[in-house]
């Protein structure tokens, strides 16, 4: 993780999870280090909200109402094409990771969520899409 979080102010994380605890609890944990926060209850919400700030990281649950957070991300991708996406699931088939795998998904993480396993994931997928070493 070395390198972004001596500057994670850089960075904004749109969330989307529709269910209001998760998604304090992951604002929580990235605002905790820094970063910028963005937070959508709805997949709708979450393209309103792209569409009007810079976005350098989706974060999003997969079971949003109407859009999913797959669908979700790539809508947000035609304004942001190369953004990096996690997904966060209590569903972790393996038709999901497939599918995730296809949408150049950077990493899918299973709920309830851990600290260290948000926050890790977070800083590499920002090193390896923004080059920060």
């Amino acid at each position: 993780m070395n390198g972004i979080e001596t500057h994670p102010k850089e960075f904004s994380i749109l969330i989307a999870d529709d269910d209001l605890g998760c998604r304090e609890v992951l604002r929580e944990l990235v605002e905790g280090v820094g970063y910028r926060t963005l937070l959508a209850a709805s997949g709708e919400e979450a393209l309103e909200l792209a569409s009007d700030t810079e976005v350098h990281l989706a974060l999003l649950d997969m079971n949003l109402p109407k859009l999913t957070g797959l669908e979700t991300l790539q809508l947000v991708r035609q304004m942001h094409a190369m953004l990096p996406g996690i997904l966060v699931t209590a569903d972790n088939s393996q038709s999901l990771m497939r599918e995730a795998q296809r949408s150049s998904v950077y990493s899918v993480l299973p709920k309830p969520v851990r600290k260290e396993m948000v926050l890790g994931t977070v800083a590499r997928a920002l090193r390896k899409h923004y080059g920060c070493a």
